[in-house]
Formats: C-alpha cells, structure tokens, sequence
C-alpha cells in the first residue's frame, strides 16, 4: 500500500495530503463507499453539513474496526448557520451525527461575504471557541478569497490551518494559493480534475503516456507535488484505487509548469465566485 504523506499544520496538527471527499454522494451509498475508501488505505474523509452525509461517514468509521484517532474526518458548517449561535448548534449537531466526540477539522463552508451583514468575522471566532475547547482539533475556512482572510487576520485571534477552495489546471486560483503559503494557511483543493473537465486535455494526456499513468493520477499528481491537499470524489472501487496511487511516481518539474499554464483564469472557473456566492439552504 503507498504511504500517503502528511502535512503539519499551522497549528502543529498532522492531516494526510490525500483523503476521499464525499461531495454529492447519496446518504444510502455513503457508508459503502467511506468504507471502501478506507479498505482501499483513505485515512482522510472530507464531509460538510450541508451535504446531508454525515450520520453515514460516522457509521462507516466505526464500522470499518480503524481507530477514530487514526482517521481525519473534517466537516463544515451550513451556510444556514452563520449567526453565533446557530453556529453552535449546528456544530453540536454535527458531533452528534457523526456520533464523535470531536472532528479534527471544522470549516466555514462559504463566506457569504453578501449575507449576514459580510460578518463572517464572528462566526469565525465560534469556530475559534470549537478549538479552544478542543472539540475541533483543527479550525480553517472554504472558499475565502484573500479579502477575505485578510479581514480575518484583522479582526481575529486564530489563523486559519486550511483554506478549502476551487483549484485544477484550468484554475490555479495563484493569488489565494500565495496568500495562504505566505500565511501559513494550508490550500485544500476541490474539484481537483474540474469535474472531469481536464481528462482530455492535449497536454495532459501526452503527460499521462509519458509517465504511464492516467490523466486522472497525472492531474492528482500535480495537486500533490504542489503541496495542496486534494480528495477526489468517486463511488466506483476500481476509480477510487486509481486515485489513491499518486505516490508510486513523480512528474519532472517542467511537467508541472506545462500543467500550470493550462491556467484560464476566471473563465476556468467550475464552481460560483465566493465574492458573489449567495446559497443558503431552505
């Protein structure tokens, strides 16, 4: 089995660089799919409230025999909850389905930077409460551009350990991956291959002949060598192997560059602009 490498964060927490999202997964299928994930070597589970999973990944991890200490199970909070104390309640619920006593990671899921009068400050500092009391190990945010973490840095105490946000080739979102190395924030990357988007690019299937490997592994790969975390989503055995073996082989480093300049900026863009991101669930 390869070893997937850890990453320390800026909060001296250890967090494996590869897990296995369960983004879009139906409840009824996820406690198969998290328990293959971990058969399949997965010690890295990325779920949210919102995606309605969570009672399932719990079920999975303690019917997969691991220790609870030897899996990182992160959640975040509903874009519904962002008044303190709504916040805590949700957390709280959120222990209780995942049936834990603590979750390693906890995020602010969106900023919402145009709802709850753009005070995403003072839910970030519930957040911080979750981490002082020791019931989120770990606390970060999702999709903050670098407005807003710098309001963060202005107004709180914590600085984030990850920040979860849209990157693949198409979107390398440099200048929030920037500000997070040069803050300490770890990158989180979702939609790593852009929904499938980048499978069949020219220059990353030569890459992938290349090396011998998948376009899917080559892009994963790239991900991993520049040093973000990434958690492909799949429900299908053979796939989700395939995904995990990215530390068998490297890419050389003109590889990497090529990918990167597949960059398309904002027109790359797969999911909504965090500026302008609304959604909060009925």
């Amino acid at each position: 089995m390869s070893a997937v490498p850890s990453i320390t964060l800026n909060d001296g927490n250890v967090i494996p660089q590869l897990g296995f999202g369960v983004f879009q997964i139906e409840p009824k299928e996820t406690v198969e799919a998290v328990g293959e994930a971990l058969n399949i070597g997965y010690r890295h589970i990325d779920t949210a409230e919102m995606y309605g999973n969570e009672k399932e990944v719990g079920e999975a991890v303690r019917a997969s025999g691991l220790d609870r200490g030897d899996i990182f199970v992160t959640s975040k909070l509903n874009n519904s909850f962002h008044e303190p104390d709504d916040a805590r309640r949700a957390f709280d619920t959120t222990l209780s389905d995942l049936g834990f006593d603590y979750v390693d990671l906890f995020l602010i899921h969106w900023p919402l930077p145009t709802l709850y009068d753009g005070d995403y400050a003072s839910t970030w500092r519930v957040l911080e409460e979750f981490k002082n009391d020791g019931r989120a190990r770990s606390v970060g945010v999702s999709n903050f551009q670098v407005e807003h973490l710098e309001k963060l840095a202005a107004e709180t105490d914590v600085v984030p350990a990850v920040n979860q946000i849209e990157v693949h080739p198409y979107f390398t979102n440099e200048a929030v991956r920037t500000y997070g190395r040069e803050h300490g924030i770890v990158t989180e990357a979702w939609s790593p291959i852009a929904q499938g988007g980048v499978l069949e690019d020219a220059t990353i299937t030569r890459i992938a002949e290349k090396v011998g490997k998948t376009p899917a592994q080559v892009v994963l790969r790239w991900h991993i060598e520049r040093g973000d975390i990434v958690f492909p989503k799949s429900v299908t055995p053979s796939r989700m192997r395939e995904n995990f073996e990215l530390f068998d082989f490297e890419l050389e480093p003109g590889d990497v560059d090529e990918i990167s300049a597949l960059d398309r900026g904002e027109d790359g863009r797969t999911g909504p602009n965090p500026d302008t991101f609304a959604h909060v669930p009925g």
